[in-house]
């Protein structure tokens, strides 16, 4: 059976509306806007001190998505509406994706608008609206949120043996932590663009005991089991998030070019191994559903119990509690004994 789960409480980096508006064209002076009232051509720019925002989202199961009480924009509880996927091109005929995103007040009134760009915008250029797409909105904000593997990584094998990620098929038997050999049920496949928050994160070899170099989506967690409470959390199992333990030295973003993410899926939430590292597969939720092919989501909708629950993050590590430069060398000592 395929397990899913309603998402716990997550942050996404946005702009607010008015960082982006119209310097040419129909709707000259205006902010970006939802899909009914924007003009294709109109030509945007970003403002030079635009700053990156978080807002906290919450999704119940029956995939209604609400802003959190940790939110540092728009007000708890409102409702959060994925309008658009928003195709730009520069000035230098490069594209830019950008997700529209509309707070919704109680009484059914949009509130603010919120730009989540799928690349880092720059001052100074035209951005040309070239595209509006309000439905693949969904999948895309979907792939941004699933944890993916990259190419050349080495999983273990249900008989010991390390195969690179890009050879797995699905059916293949492949060691879990919890539930010993399982099999794959799904395997995803895209290639985007390595950029801005969406950039993958490298782990040199050795960092937290991995036998090579181990290079994954930012939002990807890892698992830990410390021998010794060395965060003070009161637990010796940790989830961690890789874009966490950024240091800039053995823990660093892959900025630029392009980047071939896999995901893998199994009949529920699993902690592999990834170049000795125990860490998460792709966690189906009512974010993440909308990524996967029709079939498999088909087959995910007619087994979904209304109660199911993902033990695994209740052993995750929020981002203040990691806030220290040697957090890498902390946990890989902790993890030795």
């Amino acid at each position: 059976m395929i397990s899913a789960i309603a998402k716990p409480a997550a942050s996404i980096p946005v702009h607010r509306a008015a960082d982006f508006t119209v310097e040419h064209g129909v709707n000259m002076g205006d902010e970006l806007s939802f899909a009914a009232e924007l003009i294709p051509d109109d030509i945007y720019h970003i403002a030079e001190d635009a700053e990156r925002i978080r807002v906290e989202i919450e999704s119940d199961e029956s995939g209604a998505i609400r802003l959190g009480p940790a939110t540092e924009a728009g007000s708890p509880g409102n409702a959060l509406h994925l309008d658009s996927c928003l195709t730009f091109m520069s000035d230098t005929g490069e594209t830019a994706e950008v997700l529209v995103l509309v707070e919704v007040d109680a009484r059914g009134h949009a509130a603010r608008v919120f730009a989540l760009p799928l690349v880092p915008l720059r001052p100074r250029t035209d951005y040309r609206l070239v595209g509006i797409d309000t439905r693949g909105a969904a999948r895309r904000f979907a792939e941004v949120a699933c944890v993916s593997f990259t190419r050349g990584t080495h999983i273990t094998m249900g008989s010991g043996l390390q195969k690179p990620i890009e050879e797995l098929e699905v059916g293949d038997r492949v060691l879990t932590r919890d539930d010993g050999v399982q099999q794959v049920r799904w395997i995803g496949h895209s290639t985007v663009r390595a950029t801005g928050d969406f950039a993958p994160v490298l782990i040199r070899a050795g960092t937290l005991n991995n036998d090579h170099d181990l290079v994954v989506s930012p939002d990807h967690r890892l698992f830990v089991y410390q021998r010794e409470d060395a965060l003070g959390v009161g637990r010796s199992e940790l989830l961690v998030k890789v874009r966490h333990l950024l240091n800039g030295e053995t823990i660093t973003r892959l900025d630029g070019g392009f980047v071939e993410y896999y995901q893998l899926l199994f009949d529920r939430h699993q902690i592999i191994y990834a170049e000795g590292i125990a860490a998460e597969t792709l966690l189906v939720d009512t974010r993440t559903r909308a990524a996967l092919p029709p079939e498999i989501d088909a087959k995910l909708a007619a087994v979904l119990p209304s109660h199911a629950k993902a033990a695994h993050l209740d052993f995750e590590v929020q981002e203040n509690v990691l806030n220290r430069p040697d957090v890498a060398r902390v946990l890989r000592a902790a993890s030795e004994g």
